[in-house]
C-alpha cells in the first residue's frame, strides 16, 4: 500500500498583482509558510511559469525545480485547464472563451483550436523535463449546449461530437504517452467530460488510451448528485490526480442543480472551503489509500463565503490531517503462523 502525497495547492486562484502573489518565488515562500509541500502550476502566466521555455529548456526547468526546492516545494502537476478548454469550443461559447487565447488567434475557431492543441502538447514536454507523472486539464466541449434533451435527444449529433473530441485529443494523448505522462481530465460541468458516463464514452472513442485519465474533484460530483465514493470504486485505476475541494447542496423550493443563473452564493449548490461543506473527505482519503493512490492531494480553493488566504491556510492543515499513513503490515500479523504443506493439511484434518 502507498501513502498519498500532500498537501499541495493549485496556484491559479492566488496569482495576483501584489507581492507575494506576483512572482513564483513569492508564491513559493507563501505556500511553504502555510505548510504546503507542492504547487500545481498553471501554464497561462508566463511571468510565473513560462511554458514555452519549459518545453524546450532543461536548464529552465532545473532552475524552477531548484527555486521551489529552496522552500521545500515541488510541482505536483502542470495545469492547462484553460488551454485544454480551447481544444473544443462550441460556437455558442466562442466569445466567452476567446479571452483565454492569445490575441493572434482570437476570433478564428480553427486557429485557436490548433494553438490550444500545440500548447497542451508543449505541456507534455515540459512535464517530462520536470520529472512529473501527471498533468491536469479540461476536455473542452462541443456537446454541452445539448446537455438537456430538448429539443429531443439526437444520438447522431452526440456521436459526432465525441468522435470529433477524440480526433482532436488523440494526437495530444499520443504526445503525452511519448513523454510518459498521464493526462488527467477534471470532470467538470461545462466540459463534455463531466461525469463517469461521459468519461467512459470519451475513453472508448480514444480506444482506451492509456494516458486518458481522471482528475478526481468530488465537489463537481456532489453537485451533480453522484455517489463520489462509489465513483472511486469504479474508476480508481484511472484516477491519477486529486483536487481537494468542498461543496454543499442546500435543497430549497426555488432553484436546483441548474442554478437559476444566480451568483454562486445564492445557488442551491455551491463550492466551499474544505471542511465547510458536505463532502465526506474521510471516506475519500480512505478509499484512495485502499486503492494505492500515490499522487498528490491538491487544494483547489474556491469558496463563495470564505476569504482566500484563510482558506489556503486552513486547507493545508485539513489535507495533512486527512492523509492516512498506510500500514506496512496487517494489524493481526502477530497472530499469524507459517506452516508447510503437511502442517496445513493437518490443520484441515487431512492426511
Amino acid at each position: 500500500m502507498k501513502t498519498l502525497k500532500g498537501p499541495g495547492i493549485f496556484l491559479s486562484q492566488f496569482i495576483g498583482q501584489q507581492a507575494p502573489f506576483n512572482s513564483l518565488e513569492g508564491l513559493a515562500q507563501w505556500a511553504s509558510g502555510l505548510g504546503y509541500r507542492a504547487v500545481q502550476m498553471p501554464c497561462n502566466h508566463p511571468s510565473i511559469f513560462d511554458l514555452e521555455r519549459a518545453a524546450v529548456s532543461q536548464s529552465y526547468c532545473d532552475d524552477i525545480t531548484a527555486l521551489l526546492a529552496k522552500y521545500g516545494l515541488e510541482i505536483s502537476e502542470l495545469s492547462t485547464h484553460l488551454e485544454g478548454q480551447l481544444i473544443a469550443v462550441h460556437p455558442a461559447h466562442d466569445a466567452a472563451f476567446d479571452g483565454f487565447a492569445p490575441e493572434h488567434v482570437r476570433g478564428d475557431n480553427a486557429k485557436r483550436t490548433a494553438w490550444a492543441i500545440e500548447t497542451v502538447k508543449k505541456a507534455a514536454a515540459a512535464s517530462a523535463k520536470l520529472g512529473l507523472r501527471a498533468h491536469a486539464t479540461f476536455s473542452g466541449s462541443l456537446a454541452w449546449p445539448y446537455i438537456y434533451p430538448w429539443p429531443p435527444h439526437n444520438p447522431a449529433l452526440l456521436e459526432e461530437a465525441f468522435a470529433e473530441l477524440a480526433r482532436r485529443w488523440l494526437p495530444v494523448l499520443d504526445e503525452f504517452d511519448r513523454h510518459d505522462v498521464d493526462v488527467c481530465y477534471e470532470l467538470h460541468p461545462g466540459e463534455d467530460l463531466h461525469d463517469g458516463v461521459t468519461f467512459e464514452r470519451f475513453l472508448a472513442a480514444v480506444n482506451h488510451h492509456p494516458r486518458c485519465n481522471i482528475l478526481f474533484d468530488p465537489s463537481h460530483l456532489l453537485l451533480q448528485h453522484l455517489d463520489y465514493l462509489q465513483f472511486i470504486d469504479i474508476y480508481h485505476p484511472r484516477i491519477k490526480a486529486f483536487h481537494v475541494k468542498d461543496a454543499e447542496y442546500l435543497t430549497n423550493g426555488r432553484s436546483g442543480v441548474y442554478g437559476g443563473y444566480q451568483r454562486w452564493i445564492d445557488r442551491a449548490g455551491r463550492f466551499r472551503s474544505p471542511g465547510d461543506g458536505q463532502v465526506d473527505f474521510k471516506g475519500i482519503f480512505s478509499k484512495l489509500a485502499q486503492y494505492d493512490y500515490d499522487g498528490w492531494a491538491v487544494l483547489e480553493w474556491e469558496c463563495c463565503l470564505k476569504e482566500g488566504e484563510t482558506g489556503a491556510r486552513e486547507g493545508a492543515e485539513f489535507i495533512q490531517r486527512h492523509i492516512i499513513p498506510v500500514a506496512d503490515r496487517a494489524f493481526d500479523d502477530f497472530a499469524a503462523r507459517q506452516d508447510d504443506v503437511a502442517g496445513l493439511r493437518a490443520r484441515l484434518g487431512l492426511k
